[in-house]
């Protein structure tokens, strides 16, 4: 059976969609962005925006059961390929053990402050 994961300071999606989805072992993680608990997204530096962004990655996981450690499957989206060694140092140092698979592309986004999206899978108790 599988059940929603919403934590309390991560805003409700403008569309139809779980931040996070539970089943069996696994926490899917929905595509989080640099939104702030009131809903605005952070604009600025990229590097604030990827912190962020894993931050409430980490936010959902944690509501889940689980933590950074436990993610097996990561997808990056960002906005520039100019971006990608920034972004390749900040992800080194927020997953330092054992790195997930990962899949990282360059895409356009729909919102103008939007540069870098992330979605993950985790499976509970990998690292027990």
């Amino acid at each position: 059976m599988a059940e929603a994961v919403h934590p309390a300071d991560i805003p409700a999606p403008p569309v139809p969609l779980s931040p996070g989805m539970r089943a069996g072992d696994f926490i899917f993680v929905s595509g989080q962005v640099a939104s702030r608990p009131d809903g605005s997204v952070l604009v600025g530096d990229f590097a604030q925006e990827v912190e962020l962004t894993l931050d409430n990655v980490e936010a959902i996981l944690k509501a889940g059961g689980a933590g950074l450690g436990d993610v097996v499957k990561v997808n990056a989206w960002l906005g520039s390929a100019l971006h990608f060694a920034r972004f390749n140092e900040i992800y080194a140092r927020r997953f330092p053990q054992l790195p997930p698979a990962r899949t990282t592309v360059v895409v356009a986004f729909g919102h103008p402050d939007v540069r870098v999206e992330i979605d993950a899978i985790a499976h509970l108790g990998q690292n027990a």
